[in-house]
């Protein structure tokens, strides 16, 4: 580290983020001819934290002449100081600029983070758009992340992107480069080559075909890449340890990947399916190795529904017995309304119950596919009161299809319910403690809720307004998503290839940290859009069921068909049970692999 780094080190905050050296780090000098930078483009404390970006860390430096580091979105203090300091931006692990990498690739998780991917890329002297790149000694481009579920908006930053499970794609991706570079094989010939892999999306090579402003097709399809056996897949028990206290510090354990339940608003559901397990003893020596590799005293675990794991019980009390032995707290996720039992609460901290009916009303609930009912949440309520819990943090989203004020007057009849079956089965004489928050429904990719409009920004301030006068209860607290970036949020989620135009204008105007309600500037993304001549509106509309969307080119295993049937039958107000080993719902998913393997 020269003496300028060290100079600036002193005057940022958190220096701690930028300088690596954390514990159980790989050796950063072992012999390799290929040398990758995973960033992600957060703080460290955000990154650090991303269970995805850990095993693909671990994974790729596990293997043979390969070196992967690291490098996060450096907090806009440290960014100042580099731009002031022409100091390229480096990765943690070597301090290695990210311009002298083969391979840079963004791990890209939520949409309000684009233009932090060009604030990385602008600090690291490297132009923004794959085009402009074909001429100069830059590394290869690559993202990955959950937002590649419709990778359009940015598709054209980068040279490929991983769509589906990096341990498969990335893995494959990385060891062909390998390969050809100590072959010298072209870099327009290597990616001809892994456009042949699963999961591999070459932008240059497939993209829309556009015909008076619409999508009429596309020049090729992507199948996602799928992991057939999870549990035999590769998982780091040996993981780093940050120097500071991250967003969620603690080990963790992934039980399985998918989701059984069909909640019509939830991608992840859809996107992470087949429905694949880790073995209850493949989970219980994992455990014990991360907390004797590691020190954490604090176990989580990790899944989207850990509830429908079908050996939970024999898991957390094995876990307690073998693993935690009283030094080591097992933290429990939010669990479903239908599956909560007093020992899943002890294994909490006792205090406050979290849990989200998303929907006020049962037709409501029915219309989403929540698949909860009134009896369940009066027993989650009395059994959680009954143990001694004095607070509950309650989930909720404003502006799903059908809604209506009845259904905005059901979340708070739900608070009223609390705070009568505290009085009759609370165990503190303290009174309960509720927190409602509500986020706008957003119409994401890949759910049967694609087609559907988002509500504009009147209507959400209306019903937030409404919430706001009827939840001005004593001991109640109402926290609200803003309006203003959920827009963005939708427009970006459903986007097109014409967005990245508004995505640089946005960075022009100093957007960054778009995440952060502090630093999002609503003003300066309608600049944007103007500037660009895009109206927001054009992706925030219903759109019509026999369009053309932008990610059909993707091969998700989930059918279109299946989504649309879901969507009628919301709007007749039909849920559908939950899938299982007997009894699948076709979706589609099991063409990619075999659904609860």
């Amino acid at each position: 580290m020269d003496n300028k780094l060290k100079e600036i080190l002193l005057k940022v905050e958190k220096p701690a983020r930028y300088v690596g050296g954390e514990f159980n780090m790989p050796d950063m000098n072992k012999p390799c001819s290929t040398r990758l930078c995973l960033c992600f483009p957060e703080i460290y404390e955000i990154g650090m934290s991303n269970i995805g970006v850990r095993i693909l860390y671990h994974l790729l430096n596990d293997m043979q002449d390969i070196v992967c580091e690291r490098c996060f979105a450096p907090f806009v203090d440290m960014g100042e100081q580099l731009k002031a300091n022409n100091i390229p931006l480096f990765s943690v692990d070597s301090g290695k600029p990210l311009s002298e990498f083969d391979i840079v690739g963004m791990s890209i998780g939520y949409e309000l983070l684009y233009t932090n991917v060009l604030y990385m890329l602008d600090l690291a002297g490297i132009p923004f758009r794959a085009k402009d790149r074909q001429n100069g000694n830059y590394p290869l481009l690559i993202a990955g992340g959950p937002c590649v579920v419709n990778p359009e908006p940015f598709a054209e930053i980068f040279d490929a992107i991983m769509i589906g499970e990096g341990e498969k794609n990335l893995k494959e991706f990385t060891l062909l480069y390998d390969e050809c570079k100590k072959q010298g094989i072209s870099k327009s010939a290597f990616l001809e080559k892994a456009a042949c892999l699963d999961g591999v999306y070459i932008p240059s090579k497939t993209y829309p075909v556009v015909i008076d402003g619409k999508i009429t097709g596309f020049t090729g399809c992507v199948k996602k890449a799928v992991v057939q056996d999870l549990d035999k897949e590769y998982f780091p028990t040996k993981i780093l340890v940050p120097n500071i206290e991250i967003t969620h510090d603690r080990a963790v354990l992934e039980l399985y990947r998918g989701c059984n339940n069909g909640c019509r608003f939830c991608q992840a559901c859809f996107y992470y399916r087949p429905i694949r397990s880790r073995r209850l003893q493949t989970l219980l020596e994992q455990g014990k190795q991360l907390v004797d590799s590691t020190g954490y005293s604090e176990l989580s675990l990790s899944s989207l529904s850990t509830s429908d794991y079908e050996s939970l019980h024999e898991l957390i009390c094995g876990l307690k017995a073998d693993v935690c032995n009283g030094n080591v707290r097992l933290a429990m996720p939010s669990l479903r309304l239908d599956s909560y039992k007093s020992e899943y609460m002890g294994s909490g901290r006792l205090g406050s119950l979290t849990f989200a009916p998303e929907a006020g009303s049962q037709r409501l609930r029915n219309v989403i596919n929540k698949n909860i009912t009134e009896e369940n949440i009066k027993n989650t309520i009395k059994s959680a009161l009954e143990y001694g819990y004095t607070g509950f943090k309650l989930y909720f989203m404003i502006g799903l299809p059908t809604e209506t004020i009845e259904d905005l007057q059901g979340i708070v009849d739900i608070v009223f319910l609390i705070k009568d079956m505290a009085k009759v089965y609370g165990k503190s004489k303290r009174p309960v403690q509720i927190t409602v928050s509500t986020s706008v429904f957003i119409p994401k990719p890949l759910t049967p809720f694609q087609w559907e409009r988002q509500i504009d920004e009147q209507e959400m301030l209306a019903k937030q307004r409404f919430l706001i006068d009827n939840l001005h209860i004593k001991n109640v607290r109402y926290n609200w998503h803003s309006a203003d970036s959920s827009i963005i949020e939708a427009v970006f989620s459903r986007g097109d290839r014409r967005l990245l135009d508004v995505i640089e204008q946005a960075y022009v105007l100093g957007c960054k940290f778009d995440g952060w309600s502090e630093r999002f500037d609503f003003d300066k993304w309608k600049q944007a859009f103007d500037n660009a001549g895009i109206n927001m509106s054009d992706y925030t509309r219903e759109w019509e069921e026999d369009e053309i969307l932008p990610w059909d080119f993707v091969e998700h295993g989930v059918t279109k068909k299946y989504l649309l049937s879901e969507r009628h039958k919301a709007y007749d107000g039909v849920a559908t049970k939950a899938c299982g080993k007997n009894s699948c719902t076709g979706c589609g998913a099991n063409k990619l692999g075999r659904c609860y393997s």
